[in-house]
């Protein structure tokens, strides 16, 4: 599906995700994981990217969930993104620590010029 670049939409993404994880079978604290991880990612495209739309793709499979956020707008270098200081937390620059600490499996590839894409896993009864 595709979003336009708006927060204010990023609750209909929250709502897609929880609908279909219960589909899929998910218990509700993973659910809860799985839309805070995609509010984060969904949250990075519209404030990171400069595109005025991204994608979210699902992917259903026997014993899981993939979600991917694609965004066509301004990359970045993912390995200078640095890990946060969990004992002195700054405001901002948690959401890709967040996003790794909630899912089962989280890739990112990102490119100055051609945008990021954030892929993330959930499996069925794994416990982080």
């Amino acid at each position: 599906m595709e979003i336009a670049s708006n927060p204010q939409y990023v609750s209909i993404v929250r709502l897609t995700t929880s609908g279909i994880a219960n589909k899929v079978g998910f218990c509700l604290d993973d659910i809860e994981d799985m839309k805070v991880a995609v509010s984060e990612a969904c949250t990075n495209a519209i404030k990171h990217s400069s595109d005025n739309k991204f994608s979210v793709e699902y992917t259903i499979f026997e014993d899981g969930l993939t979600i991917k956020i694609v965004d066509s707008g301004k990359g970045y270098d993912v390995d200078t993104v640095d890990k946060p200081n969990l004992k002195e937390p700054k405001e901002s620059g948690l959401g890709l620590f967040i996003i790794q600490s909630l899912m089962d499996e989280v890739d990112i590839k990102s490119d100055i010029d051609n945008g990021t894409i954030i892929k993330m896993t959930k499996y069925l009864g794994v416990d982080n």
